[in-house]
């Protein structure tokens, strides 16, 4: 590592959480991030709305981030933004006031791959954490991505694996929504999860060919069967609301095991890191923990707050790309469909 201390400032704002961090070297001085409550009585991301709040957001969570890490503005070295993919309206707040920071402190501009950042959040120096080595298998599970990546370095990723519908926490989430749970309902469904009976009730598995996924079929599945069982009992929620969970949450850490499986058997690859905000989820947490015991994986776990959206892990990727003089041009736009 070098022996001068580098500050970058990382801004992410991809969907609804705007958020800022401060990195010297590979440690995290702050970590800021403003939660848009205001979707909670849709349901679900309402993409005017978040860029809005977004706005009136960025410039104090900032100002917090460079107030918590002890230093002034001055003492950046750089500003690293997530560039995409994500909401473009959201994206574009983040952008644009990344673009004008950088260009009135005269310090350079990062763009960061959203998808990159929540793989390299591992390569955060955190007490307690280890590191994985170069090449492991990231597989990345948030409300708009399911993926498994092939990580040979920092920048040199595959997709080898995706969903071909829904994504991980989509599934969660309309799930939720099926059973009158609030939204986000990942963290409800997994807590209910613990208390209930995971093999109460079975869903079928979609057969999706190679590593790919599909989340679609399930949700549909679900939907008819809990449609069949209120008919019969219009109780039937409210009586077996826990072992529904846990049956819902089995099937899909049963989906999400069963493919790493066979990409560890395919590439031979037996380190595995996880990421995104289903990683936070305690089901698919302990099923690695256990897939260590029983295939001989080696798992990576991130600290929670790294798990879910946030800016320390666009700060650590801007930190690499420094190192690597690795610099945007002021031109450069925000991207929603942005690819690994």
């Amino acid at each position: 590592m070098t022996s001068q201390n580098i500050y970058i400032l990382g801004i992410e704002s991809s969907c609804d959480d705007t958020a800022a961090s401060v990195i010297q070297n590979g440690r995290i001085l702050s970590n800021v991030v403003a939660t848009q409550k205001i979707h909670e009585e849709y349901g679900g991301v309402v993409p005017e709305l978040a860029s809005r709040a977004h706005q009136q957001n960025i410039v104090p969570v900032v100002h917090q981030a460079i107030e918590k890490a002890g230093i002034t503005k001055e003492q950046l070295n750089a500003i690293a933004f997530t560039r995409g993919p994500g909401l473009m309206g959201s994206l574009l707040v983040g952008t644009s006031f990344a673009k004008s920071f950088a260009y009135g402190l005269n310090i350079p501009l990062i763009d960061v791959n959203h998808m990159q950042a929540h793989i390299l959040a591992h390569f955060i120096d955190e007490e307690g954490f280890d590191k994985p080595e170069f090449p492991f298998l990231a597989m990345t599970i948030s409300g708009g991505h399911t993926q498994i990546v092939n990580v040979n370095d920092y920048f040199d990723m595959e997709v080898i694996g995706e969903t071909i519908d829904d994504a991980v926490g989509e599934a969660y989430d309309k799930s939720g929504k099926i059973l009158g749970l609030g939204y986000p309902a990942g963290p409800e469904i997994d807590k209910r999860a613990q208390q209930g009976n995971p093999k109460a009730f079975k869903f079928t598995k979609p057969k999706v060919d190679g590593l790919n996924f599909s989340f679609s079929g399930l949700k549909t599945a679900i939907l008819y069967f809990i449609q069949r069982e209120t008919k019969q009992n219009p109780k039937f929620i409210e009586d077996n609301l826990n072992d529904i969970c846990a049956s819902i949450q089995y099937t899909i850490i049963g989906i999400l095991i069963d493919k790493l499986k066979l990409a560890t058997k395919q590439t031979g690859i037996r380190q595995i890191a996880i990421g995104g905000g289903v990683s936070a989820n305690s089901g698919i947490r302990k099923a690695l923990k256990e897939g260590e015991q029983k295939f001989g994986w080696k798992t990576y776990v991130p600290k929670f707050e790294f798990t879910t959206d946030n800016a320390a892990m666009i700060a650590i990727v801007g930190y690499l790309k420094y190192l690597e003089q690795d610099f945007a041009k002021q031109d450069i736009t925000a991207s929603a469909r942005l690819k690994i």
